[in-house]
């Protein structure tokens, strides 16, 4: 017998159909087997695909995981701020909220609010530290010699090699065979152009987890607010991910150390809403 998952295409940190980062989100009764998980990543072919199942323990709304077309992630901002969309966006259905959280398995509960504006929503991330580091083969596979920062805690690998303008982040062509064989998500990033809407650029490359390119990376950003307050000396700035389809975000650090949360917010519009046959 066919079995039919609600399922929605999101464009997450995107006002309108063609921009941010596409995510699948997939609403379950119950988990699936970890393999016909990763083969509808497989055939969705987004940098994400979000399941999320209602959670009987008490601690959150929803049970949520990500998958790329060939692994399970640890993390994915996009995916979730879809997710919340999803939810927070179909009172029918899901009943009227300004608020969802979801739990995982590796980044601890996570939580989407509409936004005060009425406009978009924010997602809240645990933050992602970073100290300085050696690397020259992750500098060699992205063609810069430059400052590299490597994660001492959070829920992904992640490095950040940081770079001198907006020009240097946008010209970058990086060696994508090279870069799947360094198990990290390696996050380009300088401060924005004087006069520019927003205050820091990025780009993001994960070749080695099934995505050379991401187009808005949330779990970046998660890693990009610390880093960036430090350096600028505030906890609120705006962010632009410079991929093809590219995306803006804002972002603002509350707490402390590793109980920081990097709030980041932007819009959501859904592009797809059907059943997925299986």
């Amino acid at each position: 017998m066919t079995e039919t998952i609600p399922y929605w295409h999101v464009d997450a940190f995107a006002a309108k159909p063609f921009g941010g980062n596409q995510a699948a989100v997939m609403v379950l009764d119950e988990w699936l087997p970890d393999e016909t998980l990763q083969r509808i990543g497989e055939e969705n072919n987004f940098a994400e695909t979000a399941f999320i199942v209602r959670d009987e323990s008490g601690e959150a709304d929803w049970e949520l995981r990500w998958f790329t077309p060939t692994d399970e992630v640890a993390l994915c901002g996009h995916a979730t701020l879809a997710s919340g969309h999803v939810v927070l966006s179909d009172p029918e259905r899901f009943g009227e909220e300004r608020r969802v959280t979801f739990r995982t398995r590796k980044a601890g509960i996570l939580e989407v609010v509409k936004a005060d504006s009425g406009e978009g929503y924010e997602l809240a991330l645990p933050v992602t530290l970073v100290e300085r580091a050696s690397h020259p083969d992750l500098l060699a596979a992205i063609g810069f010699r430059g400052e590299v920062f490597i994660s001492w805690y959070g829920a992904e690998q992640t490095a950040i090699i940081a770079m001198q303008s907006e020009a240097e982040i946008r010209g970058l062509t990086p060696d994508m065979a090279a870069l799947r064989g360094i198990d990290l998500m390696a996050i380009c990033t300088a401060p924005a152009d004087e006069g520019s809407d927003h205050d820091i650029v990025s780009r993001v490359f994960v070749p080695a987890w099934g995505v050379d390119e991401d187009s808005v990376t949330g779990s970046a950003h998660a890693a990009l607010a610390p880093f960036w307050a430090e350096r600028l000396g505030r906890r609120e700035m705006r962010a632009h991910q410079a991929s093809m389809r590219g995306g803006d975000l804002t972002m603002r650090l509350e707490g402390e150390g590793k109980d920081q949360r990097a709030w980041l917010g932007g819009p959501c519009v859904t592009v797809v809403e059907g059943e997925f046959r299986l």
